[in-house]
């Protein structure tokens, strides 16, 4: 097989990257897509993609460069770290979610043939239901998760939404702001506006993940325990991990689920550095796996398999 190189790398249409990372224009002019930094906070978007060359320009760092460039320093890892990542990288769609109303902006349009017009519009999402978790396809895929459907029902909702005229139905988490992270097999995108999820249960501990499929995981450990032993977190995007640190702070203890990818474990030693009393790691648990998710799938899967081999004896 051959070896992910530096040309294949840069062959990955940034705008898509990003967006991979939770990461959606603020404004788009032609060819150039304007961003809220991903590499340093900011309020005004100064942080800018031009799609048709496929290079960065962060004005606020004077820093720009291809994919690469920003893969180093966003992920603070070497390039052939960078390189097994992004071979992994399957493009998607550019998706921008933006409320109907807001006409303030241009945003990208849906690939189309041609000389073919399109109705901008069309590229905006449209919230059409929601509901309790009742698709098929929604519940199966709970189930590959190895999420409790309770769980899943307690904190979830099915959504439905038009986007490019095509009707969609996922699996929605909202935010303290109102937006949705927004999920089924096909679809890893995000509602605006993005924010963290915090769920008060009025304790002086609180645990924080990094997306809601590890705080589902975490929940459907914990189904036996009647009363909430701590508060919840749920970062929805690692961008948040630095602008959440005075809630985090504002508890006696923090304990990190974060992913065991470069990022969560560089964002949590970090956070180690603040304050190595207050907050406490605890991601060894899946020391050999990406995520708890990941773990809980791989701890069920093999306790059914032995399970199956004890029947046979």
């Amino acid at each position: 097989m051959r070896q992910f190189s530096c040309e294949d790398a840069k062959q990955i249409d940034m705008v898509a990257y990003l967006a991979s990372l939770n990461y959606h224009p603020q404004k788009v002019h032609n060819q150039d897509y304007w961003y809220l930094s991903p590499l340093r906070e900011e309020k005004t978007p100064s942080f800018k993609i031009n799609q048709q060359k496929n290079v960065w320009y962060d004005h606020g760092l004077g820093k720009g460069g291809d994919l690469i460039d920003f893969g180093v320093i966003y992920h603070n890892c070497s390039i052939r770290e960078l390189l097994q990542r992004l071979s992994t990288f399957i493009g998607r769609p550019v998706i921008s979610f933006h409320s109907p109303a807001d006409s303030s902006s241009s945003f990208p349009s849906a690939p189309s043939g041609a000389g073919e017009e399109k109705d901008p519009n069309t590229s905006k999402i449209v919230l059409l239901d929601t509901c309790s978790l009742n698709s098929k396809a929604l519940l199966n895929y709970l189930e590959k998760r190895c999420i409790s459907l309770d769980v899943a029902r307690e904190y979830c909702m099915e959504v439905d939404f038009l986007l490019y005229e095509k009707k969609h139905t996922v699996i929605g988490f909202q935010n303290k702001s109102g937006g949705f992270e927004l999920r089924n097999e096909k679809y890893k995108c995000s509602s605006s506006p993005k924010d963290i999820t915090f769920i008060d249960n009025g304790k002086q501990q609180v645990v924080v993940f990094e997306g809601f499929f590890n705080y589902l995981a975490f929940q459907t450990l914990s189904q036996k325990e009647i009363q909430p032993q701590a508060n919840f977190l749920i970062l929805n995007s690692l961008s948040f991990f630095e602008k959440s640190r005075n809630l985090m702070e504002a508890h006696r203890e923090v304990y990190l689920l974060l992913d065991r990818d470069s990022a969560g474990l560089n964002y949590t030693a970090k956070a180690l550095t603040w304050h190595i009393k207050k907050y406490i790691d605890r991601s060894q648990i899946y020391e050999n796996h990406k995520d708890l998710n990941d773990w809980l799938i791989d701890e069920l899967r093999s306790l059914n398999q032995n399970i199956r081999r004890g029947r046979r004896i």
